[in-house]
């Protein structure tokens, strides 16, 4: 390594960029920043939609049949009747042209996602649209029916007799009483995974079962074909195995009392309910926790259960763009990004854009956390100081968010600058101690990493851990380096060890949170520029190479989330802005702004730009969990290309006004 940085070697030739590009940046910098200053709200925070796939929409109809059961002809009181349909609808849009259901926009059928929402339509009913039904179940067959789905999609079916619950696997409660440093305790998996499984411990211990609508089955959806797996001399062989062992142990006098098991994964739950808009503040875990509230006895007009519901349905949206459910909200995610661009941008703030920012920093500094959380399990003598996701998750901070709310924060004055000096200081100190022993960061936890847990029957989520990662570990480097220059310098050198580490071959980095080698490559060359990585390092020039390689024909960049499926499809995909933001930023941090695919990438942005100030994007860019969940995030294409526009006006020395 080495603090002197130079022009980066290997870039294409380079093609004059005239005055009138420099001008016609500087004017979509100002139109992008009218356009996210007009959507501030008035308690200073910015918020965008986000957008998953259907099962969001098909768990939701299994949660009214949950809580309201139609009478003896299948019928529900009205207000249930109406939102049945509204997302019966819904989920009857998203189905593709094979009559199946995919994870993302122009994605192939996912056998799961098609079992759900063909059986959500089946609750729902579907008149009129029978002959879709029949082709979706033959869809559904091809892709190996109902016993191909993954754990979770059957054991939801389970609860309403339309699965054998003796075929799903067991989630026992007495995990809930396991010590915390315990290999197989909830600690050792992922924070979300622990935020699932408590309620649905409790649902499998109570044997909670609903009815379907009469005459309601799924038998047409059966293939009949049982999954062949020899895995007998394997940690999955003998998790299989001990799964057989707790199902037999369930049926006899043994296991019947599990009182203590259950109320030890009751009293987990609720502690976490608290300081929280839901469990974990995400839809899955906000279901099953509502599921499992109603199971130890809760009625729906219980004050913790109505609580419990009221923040579920606050992510639903039911407007002139039809009924929709969201996976998560993300206010302080897209305040941070938002913020950050906006004073990256006006480096020359005038007062109206400095009370903007002043306000957005105000908001911010009220949402860090100041409470022990699960965190605090792996990490006991750290202090508190890490911000979440959403607009209350105390029990969850995670680094990403810090670590973007630390660098917001370079560009924001809030009207407390003692306040916000502390609230700095402790949340750097906060973000330090989270760094694994690999010398990365993780979203939520420090090395949660015991791949042996993996292999249990119900971690087909793909999610059972929450493993360090590029993107995250480079953002984290940035703000570090921007924010406390030479403070954590082992830290730092830990980090740049770790992204020298990880880099691909071909010379670029996988995603975890963001679609998907783009993503990663980005933010990784970021964080490495920062640490002082200077341009004329292989590592660094390989990746402005392989950046400009896959660049597309009209000039931008794109990847489908199949390249999670099929490495050799990484950066394959139509061109969107956000990913052709993240391009660009990666070769400004090579310290390419010259080269003819960065004046392509640039134009790109300029030419789809809305006369508004907004860029369009329909593609899910987004990863919730890799292979099995994608999110569209509304914000994206906002302040992503405006943060590369920025860069690149910058770097030639323009003020913009």
């Amino acid at each position: 390594m080495s603090a002197v940085s130079g022009r980066n070697i290997g870039v294409a030739v380079a093609r004059p960029t005239g005055g009138n590009l420099l001008a016609e940046v500087q004017g979509a910098i100002s139109a992008s920043c009218d356009y996210l200053l007009n959507r501030q709200t008035s308690q200073g925070y910015w918020v965008g939609e986000i957008e998953g796939d259907s099962t969001l929409l098909s768990d939701y109809v299994l949660l009214q049949l949950w809580l309201y059961q139609p009478d003896g002809a299948g019928n529900w009181e009205p207000p249930t009747r109406l939102r049945v349909e509204k997302a019966c609808h819904r989920i009857l849009d998203k189905q593709g042209d094979d009559y199946g259901w995919s994870l993302f926009p122009g994605g192939p059928s996912n056998v799961s996602a098609s079992v759900k929402a063909y059986c959500a339509l089946k609750i729902g009913g579907v008149d009129g649209r029978e002959e879709h039904m029949r082709r979706a179940a033959m869809r559904i067959l091809e892709l190996g029916g109902t016993e191909a789905a993954n754990s979770y999609t059957k054991l939801y079916l389970s609860y309403f007799d339309l699965f054998p619950r003796s075929k799903v696997p067991s989630i026992p409660p007495e995990i809930f009483l396991l010590p915390p440093g315990n290999r197989f305790s909830v600690y050792a998996m992922s924070s979300w995974s622990r935020a699932m499984l408590a309620p649905l411990s409790i649902l499998d211990a109570t044997k909670a079962r609903r009815r379907a609508p009469k005459g309601t089955n799924l038998d047409e959806i059966l293939s009949g074909r049982e999954a062949l797996l020899d895995e007998r001399f394997s940690w999955k062989g003998f998790f299989l195995l001990l799964d057989k062992g707790i199902k037999l142990l369930e049926s006899t006098n043994v296991a019947r009392d599990r009182t203590t098991a259950i109320e030890a994964a009751r009293d987990w739950m609720l502690a976490r309910l608290d300081r929280s808009d839901g469990l974990g503040a995400i839809f899955p875990a906000m279901m099953n926790s509502i599921m499992a509230l109603t199971q130890l006895g809760y009625g729906l007009n219980d004050p913790l259960l109505q609580r419990e519901l009221a923040h579920f349905e606050h992510l639903v949206l039911d407007d002139e763009l039809g009924f929709r459910v969201q996976p998560c909200r993300s206010p302080v995610w897209d305040t941070a990004l938002t913020t950050f661009a906006i004073g990256a941008a006006r480096r020359d703030v005038a007062e109206p854009v400095r009370w903007a920012l002043t306000r957005a920093a105000d908001w911010l500094l009220s949402k860090q956390v100041c409470h022990r959380g699960d965190w605090s399990v792996r990490n006991p003598s750290a202090k508190p100081g890490g911000w979440y996701f959403e607009y209350a998750n105390e029990h969850y901070p995670d680094t990403d968010d810090t670590a973007k709310v630390l660098l917001a924060l370079e560009w924001a004055e809030a009207s407390d600058l003692e306040e916000q000096r502390a609230a700095e200081r402790r949340a750097l100190e906060w973000l330090v101690s989270m760094q694994s022993s690999d010398g990365g960061w993780a979203a939520f936890d420090v090395d949660n990493s015991a791949a042996i847990l993996t292999q249990v029957p119900f971690a087909d989520h793909n999610a059972m851990l929450d493993p360090t990662c590029a993107d995250i570990t480079g953002r984290v480097l940035e703000a570090l380096c921007r924010r406390a220059p030479g403070r954590y310098a082992e830290a730092v050198r830990r980090g740049a060890r770790y992204l020298l580490r990880t880099q691909e071959g071909d010379g670029c980095w996988y995603g975890r949170w963001g679609v998907n080698y783009l993503y990663g490559s980005c933010f990784a060359l970021r964080g490495l520029r920062a640490a002082g990585v200077e341009s004329r390092e292989a590592a660094i020039i390989r990746a402005g190479e392989w950046i400009r390689s896959i660049q597309n024909p009209d000039g931008g960049w794109g990847e489908s989330p199949s390249s999670y499926d099929d490495p050799p499809l990484r950066a394959v995909g139509e061109s969107t802005p956000s990913q052709t933001a993240w391009a660009l930023l990666a070769l400004f941090a090579t310290d390419d702004f010259e080269s003819g695919s960065v004046e392509e990438g640039v134009r790109y942005l300029l030419e789809r730009q809305t006369p508004q100030g907004s860029w369009a994007e329909n593609a899910c860019t987004g990863s919730g969990f890799p292979r099995v969940f994608y999110l569209r995030y509304h914000m994206y294409p906002q302040y992503f290309p405006l943060m590369a526009l920025s860069d690149f006006i910058h770097r030639e020395g323009w003020k913009v006004r």
